[in-house]
């Protein structure tokens, strides 16, 4: 059985990780090349590394900080932020990365998915959707969540799986930084539309939480956190054994 991962996430701007809630109010937390060493040895199953701020400053992704936090940890990293051609891929690709994270690049242009996908391998390629409810319907937001695009999400998801994307970061808007559960309603739309592994971000804000994810969507993958690991309200090895004792299979 594929055991289910749990992977903390780095959000970086201005080569600090940050926090927020609903995507807003970004507080400093730490160096995110001391934060990865920390994970990697915490029994951490991946790392993501969003450079948050590239897409809506118009600007490539920061190398210099990547190469660092890539030399530092011993599990899968994959990487996101200003990244708008397959020349980007290469170079994150470069600098450590093990798969690259495209976002607001891809909804300008979704030839990018194709195109790295035939590069790299679907593997590498990984669609990262930040939706939100404008109502009722799911849609896809850009440029950090700063931008909706109009874009339905669900059928906008499947035209990038079609394309090449080997897997999908579902970041719900709606739930981010909230800590009161993960989006079930929206993953479940998104799991059921792809067959592609599937991770769910946004809304964790204790253990139970993850393992409600697991045991109601079991075609999730994947919990993607942040703050909770952060701020030490949960330790990656309380959850995993409490996960297993769940039933739920993990890596300890």
């Amino acid at each position: 059985m594929i055991t289910k991962r749990i992977i903390p996430c780095l959000d970086v701007k201005d080569g600090r990780v940050v926090k927020g809630v609903n995507f807003k109010g970004l507080g400093d937390v730490a160096s995110p090349v001391e934060l990865a060493k920390f994970y990697s040895s915490a029994g951490a199953d991946e790392l993501v590394f969003y450079d948050i701020t590239a897409s809506a400053e118009g600007r490539a992704l920061f190398t210099d900080i990547l190469v660092e936090t890539a030399k530092s940890v011993f599990i899968p990293l994959t990487v996101g932020g200003g990244i708008n051609s397959v020349r980007d891929f290469d170079r994150v690709l470069k600098c450590g990365a093990d798969k690259v994270s495209v976002n607001s690049g891809a909804i300008r242009d979704p030839s990018i998915v194709s195109e790295a996908a035939k590069l790299y391998g679907d593997q590498c390629v990984v669609l990262s959707a930040d939706i939100a409810r404008v109502d009722g319907a799911f849609r896809v937001f850009a440029k950090g969540g700063r931008e909706n695009t109009g874009m339905e999400a669900i059928e906008w998801i499947k035209r990038c799986v079609e394309n090449g994307a080997g897997e999908i970061v579902v970041n719900s808007i709606d739930t981010d930084g909230v800590k009161r559960g993960f989006d079930f309603e929206m993953l479940k739309a998104v799991s059921d539309a792809v067959s592609v592994p599937v991770i769910a971000s946004g809304g964790a804000g204790c253990i139970e939480d993850f393992i409600t994810l697991f045991k109601t969507l079991p075609k999730v993958d994947a919990g993607l956190a942040a703050s909770i690991f952060h701020f030490g309200e949960v330790s990656i090895k309380d959850l995993k054994e409490k996960m297993a004792e769940a039933g739920i299979p993990v890596r300890l």
